[in-house]
């Protein structure tokens, strides 16, 4: 017996179309909650092709669809999720304190752009010492190739990446290497072309966002849409045995009932987690610099495990390269730096330039632990987001992105790196669709030209990102790897990752442990975290910093002119050492 359910609480008649048979549905009695309609059909095999006609019109893929075999727009297929055979029953989670995070896209992380080519890269990721993979969304979207964030079929994995087994085994194959998986999933808003709309008041023009109408989460009719989304989450825990969720963009989420979307979340999230006996994780991108998101439901926060901070981004990324455009215009000096390093937020409600207005909200650094925000050089919004795609190593030399390396590595934070990004990759990662309707290929097209128009580039210099050539030329070259300078940038990696994992100092997270001096005139820092000293020089000669206790030697150094001299440290220009220093003897 299959058992097939839909909410549609406008509709008045609504059938389920199963291997070419209609099927009538039936109201369900469920009390508070109506309009869901389900219908029972016998002797149905698995992996049957299925839809829902609303009032006599036109099969509609399933909101719920487990699987679109034929694309967004297509039949849904039913999927039984205890026939894949897992061998991870031994593991039980991989918690973020202490982790290095590395996020990747899977159409572009290997030549084939599937689950299963991405398999054969785990080793590499486990030789270089990362924990943690975090994956670009993958639920189905328009297309062949595109960055996922214009999702359509919320709970199907994208078949040309491998459809749901794929996900699983690739899933499977990184538990067995001790590799914890986050997704990337989107709940502020869904892909144009989708049909939720058609069933429910899944949407509300009472906000508005960026990308059109507001996901409806507490307007009429709320109450199913918030089901659906955490359902979703729970999905991907649950029956793809995921370690976590990376949820996009949550300043987007318009919600303004008494108990707010993510906080009801983190406390499903939490309940499946004591069921399951593992750990599991939600990770947070805001822009709103305010850390209530990972502050426990019990002190009145929302309780989420960690958030991205790009005001540490940014304030590496402006110290190392000079830039000051857009919301660069904020950072760059080493007073930012200082402050980022040790207290999180530059913004914590203080005047932005940029926004043209106070932003953000101190952190307690003796009460929220550092683990708790993630710091990085590059991710792919940090790179995709720029008018040619350019990487970091595209734009300075190997010697400054060593310094940036450092930065994020030895910082109080959980340090994520961006594909390729662990050998200097330089091959651009550009912003890259393959819409299925014409008027949105050509708008999304012309819309990214005048975008970059407003800052002076040629259009002719800005990607087409429905030219499969911009999708083509983000793909990673790993034949980089093996020559200069990118051999040498994947040993210092390696270097700075396997110190962090060996030096407890790097891996605490209590923040009033970490202190920062500076001169903005001479451009170096140098940060004190117990032991250990993290010398930066960005001046353009070479400097002797005071260490304030004898060193004992240099654990690590982009440069091979680093030397100690009894309680200093000399430090060439453009360059980064870790120094640890004699412990202090007690007082007697």
């Amino acid at each position: 017996m299959t058992t097939f359910s839909v909410w549609a609480p406008a509709a008045g008649r609504v059938e389920v179309e199963a291997a070419g048979q209609r099927h009538p549905m039936s109201q369900q009695d469920t009390g508070a909650a109506t309009g869901w309609w389900s219908q029972d059909i016998p002797g149905l095999a698995a992996g049957i092709d299925y839809g829902f006609r609303l009032d006599g019109g036109e099969p509609l893929p399933d909101p719920r669809s487990p699987r679109q075999p034929f694309g967004i727009n297509g039949l849904s297929r039913t999927y039984d999720h205890s026939a894949f055979r897992w061998t991870d029953r031994s593991w039980r989670g991989g918690p973020l304190h202490g982790s290095v995070i590395y996020e990747l896209h899977v159409g572009t992380f290997t030549g084939e752009g599937t689950f299963d080519a991405a398999v054969a890269r785990l080793d590499h990721l486990r030789d270089l010492g990362v924990h943690t993979v975090e994956l670009m969304p993958v639920a189905a979207f328009p297309g062949r190739h595109g960055w996922g964030y214009d999702e359509i079929n919320l709970w199907a994995v994208h078949e040309p990446y491998g459809g749901p087994d794929g996900l699983k085994r690739f899933v499977d194959a990184c538990h067995a290497r001790g590799l914890a998986v986050l997704l990337d999933v989107v709940y502020n808003h869904v892909g144009i072309g989708n049909r939720l709309g058609d069933f429910g008041p899944y949407f509300t023009d009472a906000h508005v966002t960026p990308w059109g109408p507001a996901v409806n989460l507490d307007q009429p009719g709320s109450d199913e849409v918030r089901a659906f989304l955490i359902g979703n989450a729970l999905m991907w825990l649950r029956d793809y045995h995921l370690d976590g969720l990376r949820l996009d963009a949550v300043h987007a989420l318009e919600d303004h009932r008494a108990l707010h979307f993510l906080e009801e979340l983190a406390a499903e999230v939490q309940a499946l987690a004591a069921l399951l006996n593992r750990e599991l994780v939600l990770v947070a991108e805001s822009d709103t610099n305010d850390p209530r998101l990972v502050t426990s439901r019990e002190a009145g926060g929302y309780g989420l495990t960690a958030q991205w901070s790009d005001d540490f981004h940014h304030a590496v990324h402006a110290a190392i390269t000079g830039e000051r455009q857009g919301y660069y215009g904020d950072f760059g000096s080493l007073e930012t730096l200082a402050k980022t390093y040790t207290k999180v937020f530059f913004h914590d409600g203080i005047w932005s330039a940029f926004r043209r207005r106070t932003h953000g909200r101190q952190v307690d650094v003796f009460r929220l632990p550092a683990h708790r925000f993630l710091g990085y050089l590059q991710d792919h919004d940090q790179i995709g987001n720029r008018a040619t795609g350019d990487r970091i190593a595209a734009t300075v030399p190997p010697e400054l992105v060593k310094v940036g390396a450092g930065l994020v590595l030895t910082s109080p934070y959980t340090p994520m790196l961006f594909m390729g990004e662990e050998w200097g990759a330089d091959t651009p990662w550009q912003y890259f669709t393959d819409h299925i309707e014409p008027w949105l290929a050509k708008a999304v097209a012309e819309g990214r030209k005048a975008e970059f128009a407003v800052f002076g580039w040629d259009a002719a210099d800005v990607p087409d990102p429905q030219d499969e050539a911009t999708f083509l030329r983000s793909k990673l070259d790993w034949d980089q790897r093996h020559r200069e300078p990118h051999l040498g940038l994947h040993a210092w990696y390696r270097e700075l990752i396997a110190l962090r994992r060996a030096r407890p100092e790097l891996t605490d997270p209590r923040l009033d442990r970490v202190h920062a001096d500076f001169d903005e005139d001479a451009r170096w820092l140098l940060v004190r975290r117990g032991r250990l000293r993290i010398a930066v020089n960005l001046g353009a000669g070479p400097v002797r910093l005071p260490l304030g206790q004898p060193g004992t030697g240099v654990l690590a150094a982009s440069s091979p002119g680093v030397s100690i001299r009894r309680d200093t440290v000399e430090i060439p220009p453009a360059a980064f050492a870790v120094i640890e220093t004699r412990a202090l003897r007690p007082a007697s």
